[in-house]
Parts: structure tokens; sequence; C-alpha cells
């Protein structure tokens, strides 16, 4: 009789895991505590070496993903660690992936393959609100369930390998992702955003459409060099009856630079809707209606929804009596430090959104009674600002940053190290958004500043040089890219020798930039 492993003193796995690859593997099992079926997923450490600052990301990035609730997101139902490795119990999902449809059934029927866009939209607009980017969506990654509704699988375990440094915008290292599916900025600058994963859905959709993916070669290298060089052909010169609104969409949706790319998820779910029609059997995979559905009952009870309702205007509020006056808050400098001694506690314990919470709250009563300059306020408020940023709330963090950094320039002047890094941080946020054009008018504003407070040569200034031309890369800037990291390497070797790592780092980047140079 084979011994199961027992993981957590919980989870049953099967004899054999389900699937292997380059981030880890998937076990199914079983939940023996309340009798379900589950699927427990481990990550690899690089280089199989045990790295705890990534176990840590890992629990923080697995922590907003359960917050995600959506229809089309297995349910996370564990976090934990079993022989020095992460892993991530979730829902099991039944069905087929896209992959296994396309290889049955590409090129799929155009309704069918604008629906399962649509449904991946949906997914990614909660997600990307919630600022998680999956930076490996592909066909295998989604899965069509017995009702005809999509999952995607492996949320936060592409985002906790690739998340990026407090000191820098960018994480080096192992590059994520499939060369079929990756954007330009990941091949180039290991750089992902929710524009990213809008292009991995183009690939996808292009190849459900056509029947094969938009570019193929016979290395990845060579994929990913045409991801970086090359224009996609048409669609309708595959297939002809694709309309052509949705080929310019799906074309859209594979411009190399991010920013010539749909908006947002929400974007292209709105032009993918028209063209979802005829939803007919799948043979094999779903069969013709044989009898009633809960989810497709449910649904179609959502669907009509406010479907021709308009919310009423709001009324005018009321006026508050004239002599009625809201009596001071009260607030104490005690109860302003046991609220941030309760959110260090969480900080410990990696419950970033609870000591968010925890800290908004005391914010209002805090700045009203001690005042907005008052020393702990200010400190407050930085606490704040940090914990969004460390529990992954870029959108959040953001204004905290600018707010700060505006308070403090009014106090001890613009040219503070604070004042300067509260700046490089807002900056940090927009980059992670994906908002490459609002980050590098900040930076290279910064940048100005820099040079002007602590000159040319400070490693504060050149490494702000690196991350723009590294920004300016990912954005698909790669001339603007190309000046800035030339006029870098040349000050770094001057500084520090051609052999330095740094020297050999930016040569690598313009390496990548032009490669026969």
């Amino acid at each position: 009789m084979v011994t199961k492993t027992l993981v957590n003193h919980r989870y049953e796995l099967d004899e054999l895991p389900l699937a292997r690859g380059g981030m880890g593997e998937v076990w199914t099992g079983r939940d023996i505590r309340l009798e379900r079926e589950v699927a427990v997923k481990f990550i690899r450490f690089p280089d199989d070496a045990p790295d705890q600052e990534l176990v840590r990301r890992f629990v923080r990035e697995s922590r907003i993903t359960a917050r995600l609730e959506h229809p089309g997101v297995p349910a996370v139902y564990d976090v934990g660690t079993h022989d020095g490795r992460p892993y991530l119990v979730m829902q099991r999902i039944r069905g087929v992936s896209v992959a296994d449809l396309n290889a049955e059934h590409a090129p799929l029927p155009v309704g069918w393959a604008v629906a399962i866009a649509a449904q991946v939209c949906s997914v990614l607009s909660v997600a990307h609100r919630a600022s998680l980017v999956h930076r490996d969506l592909k066909p295998g990654n989604l899965m069509l369930d017995r009702d005809g509704g999509i999952k995607v699988l492996d949320f936060g375990l592409a985002v906790a390998l690739d998340l990026a440094d407090h000191s820098q915008i960018t994480r080096t290292g192992q590059t994520l992702g499939t060369p079929a599916y990756m954007a330009p900025e990941q091949i180039m600058a290991s750089m992902s955003g929710p524009r990213s994963d809008l292009y991995a859905l183009g690939c996808t959709v292009y190849e459900m459409l056509c029947g094969e993916a938009p570019f193929r070669g016979s290395t990845a290298y060579a994929v990913m060099s045409q991801q970086v060089d090359d224009p996609p052909r048409p669609v309708r010169r595959l297939r002809s009856e694709v309309p052509e609104d949705l080929e310019r969409l799906v074309l859209s949706l594979l411009a190399k630079a991010p920013d010539d790319r749909p908006d947002s998820a929400e974007v292209v779910y709105e032009r993918l809707l028209p063209f979802v029609d005829g939803l007919g059997p799948l043979p094999g995979v779903l069969p013709p209606d044989s009898g009633p559905s809960a989810t497709r009952m449910y649904a179609g009870v959502l669907s009509r929804v406010l479907a021709d309702a308009r919310r009423p205007a709001p009324g005018p509020r009321p006026a508050p009596d004239a002599e009625t006056v809201d009596p001071p808050p009260r607030f104490s400098r005690s109860e302003l430090d046991r609220a941030r001694e309760r959110a260090a506690e969480l900080i410990r314990q990696s419950r970033y959104s609870q000591a968010a919470e925890v800290l908004s709250a005391v914010m209002e009563p805090a700045s009203q009674v001690l005042g907005e300059a008052d020393d702990d306020v200010v400190s407050l408020r930085r606490e704040l600002a940090g914990v969004l940023f460390e529990g992954g709330d870029y959108r959040a963090a953001a204004p905290q940053f600018r707010q700060l950094a505006g308070d403090l320039a009014d106090r001890h002047g613009p040219d503070t190290e604070q004042v300067l890094h509260h700046r490089m941080q807002e900056a940090t946020c927009y980059a992670l958004l994906g908002e490459s054009s609002r980050a590098l008018q900040q930076l290279g504003d910064l940048l100005d500043d820099e040079r002007r407070v602590l000159g040319e040569d400070h490693p504060k200034t050149l490494e702000l040089r690196r991350q723009i031309g590294l920004l300016q890369l990912g954005a698909g800037r790669r001339d603007a890219a190309e000046q800035t990291l030339t006029g870098l390497l040349d000050d770094l070797t001057r500084l520090r020798g051609g052999e330095h790592a740094a020297v050999a780092d930016v040569r690598d980047l313009l390496t990548v930039i032009r490669p026969s140079g």
C-alpha cells in the first residue's frame, strides 16, 4: 500500500503531481478535515536555495489573491510551508484547459473565442484594481468548466516571484512567463503591468481565432525576438470571417509599446461584447444542454439586474442644523501609540491590509486633535503609506506619498532626503501599476532635482538613471532607453572601472536593446 503525503496534518496528496513546471508543481488531493477535493500548488525557489524573503512575499500575495471575490478566480483556502517549501491550497477546478481546447478544436468559433476572452477581462478587471498582475496568462492557465465559465488559474504564484523591491522599480533575476505569450516589456526589462496581461490576452485570442500563436519559432529566443521586433500577421489574412473591428482590437492588444494598447481590461471587455454570439455546443467539451444548470440560472438573473434601470440621482442633502455643532473628537496620544503598536504586530505577521485599517482608523481623529504637522501624526502617515505599499495597494499608497512629500517640503524645504524619497516612492507606485508615462515624468523631474542636490556622480543619482532607463525600455521607448543607458555606462565606467558589476549590468541591458551592436 502506497503511503500518501500528508501536508500540515490536513491535506492528503495524490500519488503523483498533476503538473510540473519551472515555477513549481501542482498536486491534487483532499482536505481530510473538511472532506473536499483541493489543488495544492508548491513554488520552487530559484536555484533551489531557501529564500525567506520569497516566502514572505508569497504569503503576502496569496492573501491578496484570497481577497479576490470573483467566480472566475478559484477560491484560496490556505497557505503555508511544507518541508521548507511554500504552498497554496486552492479550490480544485474540473474542466478542460483552453490549451487543450485549442488542440482539439482550433480555430475556435468566433463567438466562443470572444466569450472566453471577455470572461478573462472580467477577472483581470478585479485583479488589476487590486494591484495584482498575473504575468503568465496563457491558454494553459485558463480552464473552461462544465457550465461554459472560465477560471483563471495561478494568480499569486507568478506575482510573488516577480515583485519589485523597495529600492528598485524592477526585480532582476529569474524572468517569468511563457515566451509565446510574453509582452515585449517582460522580455526586455523584466517588467510587468496590467497591459502586459492584456498583451498575453491578445496572444491567446489570436491563437483561438487563427489556430496558431502570433509568433512561433524553433527556440524560445526566436519567439521572444519576434515578440519584441516583429508585427503579427493580420488575423483576417489567416481567417477572413473574423470581423474587421475584432481584428483591430486583437492587433491593438499586441502593440509593442504598452501605451499603445487599450487602457484597461474593462475597455477590452466592452469592445468584445458585440461579438459574443453563437455559443453552441462544443463537441466533446460542452454537450448540448441536457437540463437546468444552477450556475447559468444564477447568471441569467444577474444579467437582468439593473439592465434597463438607471440609478436615481441623489437628492440634495438636508442643510445641517445651524444650532447643532459637533463636539470635537476625543483622542489622546496614548490611543495613537496603541494603534501603532497594534499595526506593528500585524505587520510582523504580514497582515498588511488589517494594519492599514488600524492606522487609517486613527488618522482623522489624530490629525484633528494633534494637528497634521504634529511629528507623531506625520510618522503615522508615513507608516500608513509604507503599509499600503508593502501590502501591494499601490493605488492607495501613491497619493499618501505625494501628500507626505508636499507637506514635508513645506515644512523643511523641497530638497530634504525624506522629500526626495517619498517622491521616488510615489513614482514607483505608478510604475508598478503600469502607468509608465506618469512614472517617467515624475522620475525625470526627480532626476533634475537629485542632480542639483546630490550631484551627477552620487550613487542615488546613478541608480535613478538606471531605473529610468529600465522603465523607458519597459515602456517600449527603446531609443530613449539606449540614450539614457549609454550615458550611464560611460559615467559608471569612468567612476568604477570597466569590470564593475554595475557596468556589466548596464552593458547587458544595452545588448538587449541593440543585439547586433
